[in-house]
């Protein structure tokens, strides 16, 4: 990154359509080119990733008939991290009959995401939403269901509705077998082929296209190319960077990082969520934390202890002696107030000294009120799987006294840019799920980043994909090419050169460094100095890494050891770009919190006139250890729901 400010340039095209934006996304499927039935099984279709996105999306381009070819770094698509997802999906099915309808989710999720978002694309997923779930029962999804058999609903954080439909504390699981077990059936059908254990090192183009991918085989580590008319990337965010974050160890940033170094535009990298329900760290042996599902918030009563340094046990505190904070602050929304909002609160009480635990670095979620009004069994149907898994990381009973609770980095908002057909700025490259930037702003509400990822798959991509192909030449290609034969020899230099440095420090070490520059300055709160601090210190990291790391293990592509390795230069300068965007980005919205840009009651401050807009970086080129980018920007424009202060008190 040069030194300088870097210089924002151009206005990017969303390809949003205009009219009515309740008629956008019908009148735009409409105007679409489709592809002919006998002619789809011509075309070749790249999905990496197989989560909720990836298999979702594999599913339907099977069942139109396309040829898939599905890539996972898993053993097997069902360990996506997408099973990780505890709390449920949203719909605007209006069920519960609150008050719930298409619009109100869309203006949630706008104003949930601090007015950062594309309109077009918000309405389209609310739109979408209720056919989620009508679809996900009938692959067999065993959502839950209140006493008289229809489907139950729950509220969630930055909504006064209960539109979250749930699978107890298994949502995630539940939705990706469905959507697992829909692949499967092509599969067995021979219109998809599901490629495990394979890492995408790199994205092949040819006349500036996307047209395939060099991926190493973790088993056999070989360097193997894939060809196709069209690659779709669903590798979800990047929230290990920060080393410790609720993602599981093999979540990464490596496949959407090697789009971004072939020109995909980063759209937002500083957009990252810090979550308020996660188990406390416990020391420096820990590698991840644990989420505790935001549905907790819905019957746990968040608290601290009104005198600062209290250390008695929560049971010796009385009413009188706590402080309820969510409740206090904000009484409309009282705990289910939206993530960015409670965990910037939670750290509010820590650094006033009233945390609590033995490190002091956690709240209280308190579910005595709950247990007392419910019943412990009404409690445990709701919530046993989550207080079953508290109890064994922790070695307390929730029933018996409150949960601990403190902020963990969680979900990403940024990443790669999209156009409102999903395509990022490389024709042919189109990006869904977590590893696009597009939907969610500057904070995502909670269940709602299930309801995008099968969004985009199942019922955006079939639609979007197809007008691509049927827009597009298409030359046939194969991995013959020299452009495969180049993106194979640059991924065997990359490989060989992180074996060859044979320094002192391991992989592990470097990236614990870089997790905690990033917590420290790049976390739940951003000033000036700090990150500035911040892009020095990532750099001279960068350069220990490529001059002192060791990649244990032998010297071959067999090296389970390089795929960590990898892994962690591409976080190494993802980190730095995160930091220089948070620095540009002279604000506060959302998750992006910085100190100098606050209301006088500690609420962020946007700034409309400036940063109305989403930063979109592209890839200029490096120079040893140094890489430099330029900002690109595509203005936002609200026509239906106009930026004000967003407040939930």
């Amino acid at each position: 990154m040069a030194d300088a400010t870097p210089k924002s340039t151009g206005k990017l095209d969303s390809k949003a359509p205009s009219g009515p934006i309740e008629k956008r996304w019908d009148t735009h499927k409409f105007q679409m080119k489709l592809v002919n039935p006998a002619n789809k099984r011509k075309h070749t279709i790249i999905v990496v990733g197989t989560g909720l996105a990836g298999a979702s999306a594999a599913a339907s381009l099977g069942e139109l008939g396309y040829h898939v070819k599905a890539f996972t770094i898993h053993d097997s698509p069902r360990r996506a991290h997408s099973i990780a997802a505890q709390g449920g999906i949203n719909a605007a099915k209006n069920y519960a009959n609150d008050g719930d309808s298409v619009y109100r989710l869309f203006y949630d999720t706008v104003k949930g995401g601090d007015f950062r978002a594309r309109e077009s694309n918000v309405y389209r997923l609310a739109q979408v939403s209720t056919a989620i779930i009508d679809h996900c029962v009938a692959l067999g999804v065993p959502f839950a269901r209140e006493y008289g058999g229809l489907l139950d609903n729950r509220s969630f954080g930055g909504s006064q509705v209960s539109r979250t439909f749930y699978a107890r504390g298994q949502t995630g699981q539940q939705l990706l077998l469905g959507a697992y077990s829909s692949m499967n059936r092509q599969v067995d059908r021979k219109n998809v082929e599901v490629y495990s254990r394979r890492e995408m090192l790199d994205l092949v183009l040819i006349n500036g296209v996307a047209r395939g991918i060099t991926v190493r085989n973790l088993i056999t580590g070989e360097i193997e190319s894939h060809a196709g008319d069209a690659v779709l990337l669903c590798t979800g965010g990047y929230g290990n960077a920060y080393f410790l974050s609720t993602n599981a160890m093999n979540s990464n940033a490596t496949a959407a990082w090697r789009c971004h170094r072939r020109g995909a535009y980063f759209g937002n990298p500083c957009f990252t969520q810090i979550h308020p329900t996660c188990i406390p760290r416990s020391g420096e042996h820990q590698s991840k934390l644990t989420l505790m599902s935001e549905s907790l918030r819905n019957d746990g009563r968040v608290w601290v202890p009104k005198a600062k340094g209290d250390k008695r046990s929560p049971k010796d505190i009385p009413e009188s002696e706590r402080d309820y904070y969510l409740e206090r602050i904000y009484p409309s929304f009282g705990n289910l107030v939206p993530r960015d909002v409670a965990s910037r609160q939670a750290k509010f009480r820590v650094d006033e000294g009233r945390g609590v635990g033995p490190s002091g670095e956690a709240v209280y979620l308190d579910f005595a009120d709950a247990i007392k009004r419910l019943g412990q069994a009404a409690v445990s149907e709701k919530y046993g799987n989550l207080f079953d898994m508290y109890e064994k990381i922790t070695d307390e009973n929730p029933y018996e006294q409150p949960m601990r609770m403190y902020p963990a980095v969680h979900y990403t908002m940024g990443g790669l840019w999209v156009d409102y057909n999903l395509m990022s700025t490389i024709p042919g490259l189109h990006v869904l799920g977590e590893a696009n930037f597009s939907d969610h702003g500057a904070n995502r509400l909670g269940a709602s980043a299930l309801m995008q990822g099968l969004a985009d798959g199942y019922f955006v991509i079939p639609y979007t994909l197809g007008n691509y192909i049927a827009s597009n030449p298409l030359p046939k290609v194969d991995i013959s090419h020299d452009a495969f034969k180049a993106s194979r020899e640059d991924v065997s230099l990359r490989l060989n050169r992180l074996l060859s440095v044979k320094g002192n420090k391991t992989v592990d070490d470097i990236h614990k460094q870089l997790g905690k520059i990033m917590w420290d300055l790049v976390g739940m709160s951003r000033n000036e100095a700090g990150l500035k601090t911040a892009i020095e210190s990532i750099r001279q990291l960068r350069s220990q890494f490529w001059s002192d790391v060791r990649v244990a293990g032998e010297s071959n592509f067999k090296n389970s050891e390089l795929e960590k390795a990898g892994r962690v230069a591409d976080f190494l300068e993802l980190g730095e770009l995160m930091a220089t965007d948070a620095l540009e980005r002279r604000e506060s919205c959302g998750g992006h919190f910085r100190d100098e840009f606050q209301t006088p009651d500690n609420e962020a401050k946007r700034d409309d006139e400036h940063f109305s807009h989403v930063a979109a970086w592209e890839y200029a080129g490096s120079q040893g250890d140094k890489v430099t980018w330029t900002r690109n920007q595509e203005p936002l424009n609200f026509e239906y729901v106009h930026p004000s202060q967003r407040s939930y008190k």
